[in-house]
């Protein structure tokens, strides 16, 4: 990932240089939503990685999401119903205020007890900005 955004940091400059502003947005959004689906991608194949997996969503909570330092943070809390201890996989995406796709993370929650709740921090990949909103894409019990 860090490569696609210095990537994209790098040409949004040069096209600001030599074509103007409007320009430069519109190529540095481009190349933005281009490292987001890479980014997406990249996280479904590590959801594809895991063996034997039953879903789980209906387990899984995200809380509200924070600033912490430069990327944004949620917890995400996975509950075991099951009476042996499990492990959770969880795909988190971060979206904006109007549902677009902002970024995409795997946390893996490991080794939650029967009965009980064990929660871990999802972590952005990048720095996000305005109003964030992190879901659940896909959770694994395993």
């Amino acid at each position: 990932m860090g490569r696609t955004a210095g990537a994209a940091a790098a040409l949004a400059a040069a096209l600001a240089l030599t074509t103007g502003c409007d320009a430069a947005k519109d190529a540095a959004g481009g190349a933005v939503s281009s490292a987001t689906a890479a980014v997406a991608s990249a996280a479904e194949q590590k959801m594809n990685e895991v063996k034997d997996g039953v879903d789980a969503k209906a387990d899984v909570k995200a809380g509200e999401p924070r600033a912490d330092g430069d990327r944004t943070v949620t917890e995400i809390t996975a509950t075991n119903p099951k009476d042996q201890n499990a492990d959770y996989t969880v795909l988190v995406n971060f979206r904006d205020g109007e549902g677009k796709l902002l970024d995409s993370v795997v946390l893996n929650v490991d080794a939650v007890a029967p009965g009980k709740s064990k929660s871990g921090t999802a972590r952005s990949n990048r720095q996000l900005t305005g109003a964030t909103k992190a879901e659940i894409g896909q959770a694994l019990r395993h």
